[in-house]
């Protein structure tokens, strides 16, 4: 919910998001006498052998807190603690949760009993830290290997409740964009979440998100935010306002690298985060962007990859075959009641394009459009492999609405997917499907 801001209030938004990292931590005294019976169990160490301090708290989840900490190397590192009875309290909350899901999410169930299963991954911590090595192995042979960082853990240090890493120095996505348009309004953050409101307002007031139309809303009312203050010239109005598009661009620019960072993810190398909320992601103050907690890391094998790469290569084209789409979709392992080739077309759409079909017909939230989806032709199979990168979909899609970006996420990922079939002997399939990438 935190990560959807397009279809609830930005006061619910800022509730929901303070539970990414900012749940009530636990004292430090406890969380030291944690660290210390983990690094006793399992490395027979004690902790002043291997920290100098434990810091000040970076982040508290429901699973877990993250300190800041120095190791008697003088190195400052993260320290994740996971909290006691965090499985067994996840375990009875998602029994609550799926109880809830049957009344007021119907057709959500496929997709929960795997977003349960992987989820469960998130509760050894050295599980992480192996996925924090692949991944950061694969962005080393990467095209963004210079322009993304992911923290190295300290494998010698990690157990199950305990993952000891590289600390990243920077703020995080959302917060760093809304305090520079605070610094261009004379340091006024309530100023700045009024344009970003009336940013997404514009974006999704748009029955169809289109650039032009939501841009007129949208400098509409940051027109008439700025005229509020009398004490601004006409001609600082026009410079803000230069200021606000040149932060928007560069806000777009790190929106656009984060989405093709994970297209390679998913499609060249089959492993990737799939929990890209706006508090895994960090501008560091290297310039880089930082991306953190690979708990929820998903593996895709090559059959699952080859398969979704067919799905989004047919729905990123401009003009796009619901057929093409169709038939790609029931290869990857979708199974619907009549088979029916437009609403399965516009199920593809939904977990891995975009919501704005929905919007169009009125329908206020992706749910709401899914029950419609499934009321005309149900979803009866969904494949596992689906779900999570259908969920990564939608976190960008709602990372776009708090970065004031509508977003098609098969666009973005086309060309990754087409590179993934040509480069794994497709090309035939690609002319065959009229999707030979241009040259």
């Amino acid at each position: 919910m935190s990560s959807r801001a397009d279809f609830i209030p930005r006061q619910y938004v800022d509730v929901f998001s303070s539970l990414q990292d900012a749940v009530p931590p636990w004292d430090s005294e406890r969380i030291e006498a944690m660290i210390r019976d983990s690094l006793q169990t399992c490395q027979g160490l004690q902790l002043e052998e291997v920290f100098d301090s434990i810091d000040e708290v970076l982040g508290s989840a429901s699973i877990g807190q993250v300190h800041k900490a120095k190791l008697t190397t003088g190195e400052t590192v993260a320290v994740k603690v996971m909290h006691p009875n965090a499985e067994k309290m996840f375990r009875d909350d998602f029994k609550v949760f799926r109880t809830l899901c049957k009344v007021a999410l119907p057709g959500w169930d496929p997709i929960l009993r795997e977003l349960e299963l992987q989820m469960m991954t998130e509760f050894d911590y050295s599980n992480e830290a192996n996925n924090l090595i692949c991944v950061n192995n694969n962005m080393a042979h990467s095209p963004y290997a210079n322009r993304v960082v992911i923290p190295k853990p300290k494998l010698n240090l990690c157990s199950k409740r305990l993952l000891v890493m590289e600390f990243l120095s920077g703020q995080k996505l959302a917060t760093h964009i809304e305090d520079r348009l605070a610094s261009i309004l004379d340091g006024d953050v309530t100023m700045a979440r009024k344009v970003l409101k009336a940013k997404q307002q514009a974006l999704f007031q748009s029955d169809d998100g289109s650039c032009a139309e939501n841009n007129k809303g949208f400098l509409r009312k940051v027109n008439a935010l700025l005229g509020d203050n009398t004490s601004l010239s006409t001609t600082s109005r026009v410079f803000k306002a230069l200021q606000l598009a040149t932060i928007t661009y560069a806000a777009r620019k790190k929106l656009s690298l984060l989405l093709d960072v994970t297209g390679h993810q998913i499609f060249n190398d089959g492993l990737y985060n799939g929990d890209p909320h706006p508090g895994n992601v960090i501008v560091c103050d290297c310039g880089r962007l930082g991306l953190i907690d690979y708990g929820q890391t998903r593996k895709l094998q090559k059959r699952d990859r080859l398969a979704l790469a067919r799905v989004v290569a047919a729905l990123g084209k401009s003009s796009s075959n619901l057929h093409e789409i169709a038939d790609a979709m029931r290869s990857f392992g979708f199974r619907s009641r009549d088979s029916n080739d437009e609403n399965t077309a516009k199920f593809a759409a939904l977990y891995f394009d975009s919501d704005a079909a929905g919007r169009k017909l009125g329908y206020a939230t992706p749910q709401k459009y899914l029950q419609h989806l499934n009321s005309v032709d149900p979803m009866i199979e969904v494949p596992d492999a689906a779900v999570f990168v259908a969920r990564t979909s939608f976190l960008f899609r709602g990372l776009g609405a708090l970065l004031q970006q509508s977003l098609h996420t098969s666009q973005h990922w086309r060309k990754h997917a087409l590179l993934a079939l040509d480069t794994n002997g497709y090309g035939r399939t690609l002319y065959n499907l009229g999707l030979t990438p241009s040259t």
